[in-house]
């Protein structure tokens, strides 16, 4: 029987939030002890004055609720305001927008010359399923020439897990990963069952036990705005924000743009860092076209011994 992905991963997704609560949280008796952490499928059917049975076959897939009911249940269990909207995300069907997940997304010319313009805050394009599609030159240089990846590989969440330079450079790497594959899991909710997204989820937990365990855990976030520590092999520690702008054209396409408060150490070294990018820049422009080296990575490959 073929059963919805939609509500298939509604169901996992309360199955997990229901994992993470105790009796006394919701206002019920502990009583003995139990085998498995978290509320039972009864308990939560009770708090939300429904049958055993009818919340059974929501959480299994089988049957899709209503929204009051998800709000009711959403209440129940404590969701956070990222959560609540991933439940009701999932509960929409969305079959227009999900026939045309495979689409292949892309940069246009006016996008990418906007992250061409900003020349002191490195900025990159993110699509579905965390790929990059646009950089600027900042951006090169502060992680790496992106277009040295093939395209498929070329995937922020991939390059997370896989590549040592990234577990390297954020200093908070767990926290920092974590984040994007519960960001990954919350914009999934459109395209659940998406075959290239299913490829990625089924690469990286068989490369990384993290990644399986973080992914099933089926946290959510939205992708918004934060702080982020780095340690540049260049310039040092950074301290820089980063802050989500959405592509009106396609809003699966998020623009996020890095910054560092005035004043402060990571600003300077944030400066330093451009005029170095403008200054290589300008040196490899006077070298033949077949001699010029690849500048955007000069930084990390020469700070890793590769040159």
């Amino acid at each position: 029987m073929n059963r919805n992905p939609h509500l298939n991963e509604l169901g996992e997704f309360l199955k997990a939030r229901r994992g993470e609560l105790s009796p006394t949280e919701v206002g019920l008796r502990g009583g003995q002890r139990r085998r498995v952490s978290g509320l039972r499928r009864e308990e939560v059917a009770l708090l939300a004055a429904i049958s055993t049975e009818y919340y059974t076959r929501i959480e299994q897939g089988r049957l899709q609720a209503s929204v009051p009911l998800l709000e009711e249940i959403a209440q129940v269990l404590r969701l956070n305001d990222d959560q609540r909207t991933y439940l009701l995300d999932l509960a929409v069907k969305q079959t227009a927008r999900s026939s045309m997940s495979d689409d292949r997304q892309q940069v246009d010319t006016q996008l990418q010359r906007m992250l061409d313009d900003l020349t002191t805050s490195p900025a990159f394009v993110i699509g579905r399923r965390t790929d990059i599609l646009g950089w600027n030159q900042l951006a090169a240089a502060l992680w790496t020439d992106f277009g040295t990846y093939p395209e498929p590989e070329r995937v922020f969440l991939r390059l997370l897990i896989t590549e040592p330079w990234m577990r390297e450079l954020y200093a908070d790497w767990e926290e920092v990963t974590r984040l994007a594959i519960a960001q990954l899991r919350m914009e999934s909710a459109r395209y659940p069952g998406e075959p290239r997204l299913a490829a990625l989820v089924h690469e990286l937990s068989a490369r990384d036990t993290q990644f399986r365990q973080w992914w099933t855990a089926h946290d959510v976030a939205i992708r918004g705005k934060g702080i982020k520590k780095l340690r540049h092999p260049i310039v040092g520690e950074l301290t820089l924000d980063w802050n989500t702008l959405t592509c009106g054209t396609d809003p699966d396409q998020h623009i996020i743009v890095w910054n560092a408060e005035p004043g402060t150490p990571s600003h300077d070294a944030l400066q330093l860092l451009s005029s170095w990018t403008t200054n290589q820049e300008s040196t490899t422009s006077d070298t033949a076209a077949s001699e010029r080296p690849d500048t955007s990575t000069t930084a990390h490959r020469a700070a890793r011994g590769f040159e």
